[in-house]
């Protein structure tokens, strides 16, 4: 029979401990995040759709993208027991330097219409946390305006770094120019990137109206209108512009159709070859051919991307293409990887199959939307934890004891192969 009796306040009391509440909105909207995911929701919140869906969106139907975010949930990991990691080491080094983490952010384009501290707010995290920040070509912060902001925050024992994305223009001393400014600058990684011959179809920013000059719908301005913080902010601060590019000339219109060149080849590499002092990686690469000549041409290194599927819809899976490059080039070879990448366990997978290190970018720009720079040391908080918990879980204490039998791809989509006579026959 149950002992009853009556309840004791101090006994309760000890049992019910009240959470002092938290009086600032944006640290209590942060703190509440516990995945990307719920930064992304807290970030279409706060964001006019127009400027959400640009970075949220990709390409036509959008199945690269969904196929590249499905492929990392469809990874099964095998934990070892018994085998103790009370401390995981997660610095890396990584094309010729250390960082604190397995991942950098990637480069973005236009950041400052997401949130108006853009790169300023992802350079000062990253350097915060020890990991590269990379500047895109059509960045909204000049090439000098993010290496002052990585010099001004407090350097912790692994310093951030600046990394420079070049896209080669149709006017090609542009590109130059901007390679000589970024090795001034002390920038020490070049991704030459090869992925935009011509714009990809980016069907919601043609819905909503955001083009180069901007074609706004009614229902765009009236989405727009409950977000006045937003509009304070853009109203307020410099003009919005390709920070980098500023000085060259023509509209933002103008310079963005300048950015994309179906013309470009491996004598453009070789000429910024000769002009970059530092390593140069090859971002955009999506198949194994591509990947064995470039490093026969004696590149540092390649970043498999589909450019979030933002460019052709239907490309290869970077996550599936990894383990074949890396069986492909070896063990000396820089691979790095990027596109779906939500979860600090994803950047785990990719390590254990091989990727020297990985790139974050609407993961990043979630973050930034939801909260500016504490929003973007929350992406950066958010994945470190998931990235140590998964470490520990499978019992590894270093990124370096990563390796294939840790994980497995379950595979959804198989190439269809048919025999000779069936296709003879049709």
């Amino acid at each position: 029979m149950v002992q009853r009796q009556v309840p004791n306040p101090a006994e309760l009391l000890e049992l019910m401990k009240f959470k002092k509440p938290e009086l600032n909105g944006k640290k209590r909207r942060l703190d509440a995040a516990l995945t990307i995911a719920d930064l992304r929701t807290i970030a279409k919140r706060r964001t006019p759709k127009a400027a959400f869906d640009y970075t949220d969106g990709a390409a036509e139907g959008e199945l690269s993208l969904s196929r590249a975010r499905q492929a990392f949930q469809d990874v099964e990991f095998h934990p070892g027991i018994l085998r103790p990691a009370p401390h995981v080491d997660t610095s890396v080094d990584i094309l010729g330097g250390p960082s604190a983490l397995p991942f950098g952010i990637a480069p973005t384009g236009f950041t400052r219409l997401m949130q108006t501290e853009g790169e300023v707010a992802g350079a000062g995290a990253a350097a915060a946390a020890g990991i590269p920040f990379t500047l895109s070509t059509l960045g909204t912060t000049s090439i000098e305006g993010v290496k002052a902001v990585t010099l001004r925050e407090p350097q912790g024992p692994i310093p951030g770094r600046n990394w420079f994305q070049l896209y080669v223009m149709r006017d090609r001393e542009i590109s130059y120019e901007l390679t000589r400014r970024a090795a001034a600058a002390g920038f020490d990684t070049l991704h030459f990137t090869v992925d935009t011959p011509v714009a990809g179809a980016r069907l919601r920013d043609k819905r909503n109206g955001f083009s180069i000059p901007p074609q706004l719908t009614l229902g765009t301005i009236v989405n727009a209108i409950p977000r006045p913080w937003w509009w304070y902010d853009f109203l307020t601060t410099p003009k919005l512009e390709f920070a980098s590019l500023s000085t060259t000339g023509g509209t933002v219109g103008e310079l963005l159709d300048a950015a994309m060149d179906p013309t470009i080849s491996y004598d453009d590499l070789a000429v910024i070859r000769d002009l970059w002092p530092g390593k140069i990686v090859i971002k955009g690469v999506q198949n194994v051919e591509d990947s064995l000549r470039l490093k026969d041409a004696g590149v540092d290194g390649i970043v498999l991307s589909n450019h979030g599927g933002r460019q052709l819809d239907r490309a290869p899976i970077p996550f599936h293409l990894l383990p074949k490059v890396r069986e492909a080039v070896g063990g000396d070879f820089t691979v790095m990887i990027d596109t779906g990448i939500m979860n600090g366990a994803d950047i785990v997978a990719s390590v254990a199959l091989g990727a020297d290190f990985t790139l974050i970018g609407r993961a990043y720009l979630y973050g930034l939307m939801a909260g500016g720079r504490e929003g973007v040391d929350r992406t950066i908080a958010i994945l470190r934890g998931e990235i140590e918990r998964t470490m520990r879980l499978l019992g590894v204490s270093s990124v370096a004891e990563l390796e294939p039998t840790h994980v497995t791809q379950l595979t959804r989509l198989v190439p269809v192969s048919r025999s000779v006579p069936e296709i003879a026959a049709r």
